[in-house]
């Protein structure tokens, strides 16, 4: 009985159809999208050799959310966030069609990678608020904190699964083919979003807004008073600001401290998605996080970062890496 209720309230979010094709068709996207990361990186090591190059590759693609992400909130409070959706999925498979395209063609350059990275990030300050709040229109309330759960555990099986079939690709055909995967997962994502019933969605009643700007500044001033709210965006500011994006220089530790190939950064990934998908699961066994959880994840996830920086051989990186990864 206590097996039956466990698996009902981990995975109870499928029982609703229109999350059911959402879940299926963000499964294969996503995988797609993994794989485009890991070769935007190992392309980009490839043209530079260079930490510093990859570090930018990874700030372009972020400072468009940096700058404009509380806009892209704004935008999809107030439009249609399905064909919000569809449009973000249409724009960002066109964008890794091109890539690919560019990198089989033999012309790619770092300079075309940059660009490649920033257009992504400005398509992302539309598509990730859109897709968070797409959650309780797909559910409802009721179910939400598990449909965005099993969104993380989509999200982090796919880092699984991506990372080490780019590493393998890679080897086999190149890196271009990665890219062009991405682009065709797209098509995964946006059939799912045609194919869903808009009239059961639970959509709010419309409401009038205030201006964009009106709205932006609310929203700033209702989570800065909210404490629920403002100790965990500041906790996520300094995690993320200081230790989230370790893994842009993975393509560097597979390479230059363990001295491996695209096929071992593959694996690396792989290693440390296998964490985040247990760690996701796990999460969503419970109803709601709490301040105490989110304070002792982060410092197990620190804890578990310089035991990883400090691995002298590659058997014991990889040992590491999964503990890091659900942390």
């Amino acid at each position: 009985m206590r097996i039956t209720q466990l698996l009902r309230r981990t995975f109870g979010s499928l029982s609703v159809r229109n999350y059911r094709l959402y879940f299926m068709g963000q499964l294969v996207s996503i995988n797609g999208t993994w794989m485009q990361t890991t070769a935007q990186a190992w392309l980009v090591l490839h043209l530079t050799n260079s930490g510093l190059a990859l570090g930018i590759t990874a700030a372009l693609r972020f400072l468009p959310m940096l700058l404009l992400g509380a806009w892209g909130g704004v935008i999809a409070d107030r439009f249609d966030r399905r064909r919000m959706l569809v449009a973000t999925q249409v724009a960002s498979g066109l964008l890794s069609g091109g890539m690919g395209a560019i990198t089989l063609s033999g012309h790619a350059t770092t300079w075309l990678v940059y660009a490649f990275a920033m257009a992504l990030g400005f398509v992302q300050v539309v598509d990730t608020p859109a897709r968070q709040a797409f959650a309780s229109e797909l559910v409802g309330q009721h179910l939400v904190a598990n449909a965005v759960s099993l969104n993380a555990a989509v999200f982090t099986s796919a880092r699984v699964i991506g990372p080490g079939v780019a590493g393998f690709l890679i080897a086999l055909l190149g890196t271009g083919w990665c890219f062009v995967a991405d682009g065709a997962s797209y098509l995964g994502a946006i059939g799912a979003l045609l194919l869903m019933r808009p009239d059961a969605l639970f959509r709010e009643a419309f409401r009038a807004r205030a201006s964009g700007a009106a709205q932006l500044v609310e929203g700033l001033r209702y989570a800065w008073s909210t404490p629920a709210l403002r100790l965990p965006l500041l906790m996520m500011a300094v995690v993320g600001m200081l230790a989230f994006n370790f893994n842009v220089l993975l393509p560097l530790v597979a390479t230059d401290v363990f001295h491996g190939n695209a096929e071992t950064y593959g694996l690396l990934g792989t290693l440390l998605g296998a964490g985040a998908f247990a760690g996701a699961l796990l999460a969503a066994t419970r109803s709601r996080p709490t301040l105490r959880l989110l304070i002792a994840a982060s410092l197990a996830f620190g804890a578990m970062l310089l035991l990883a920086a400090g691995m002298p051989v590659l058997a014991l990186e990889m040992v590491a890496l999964v503990p890091l990864g659900a942390a």
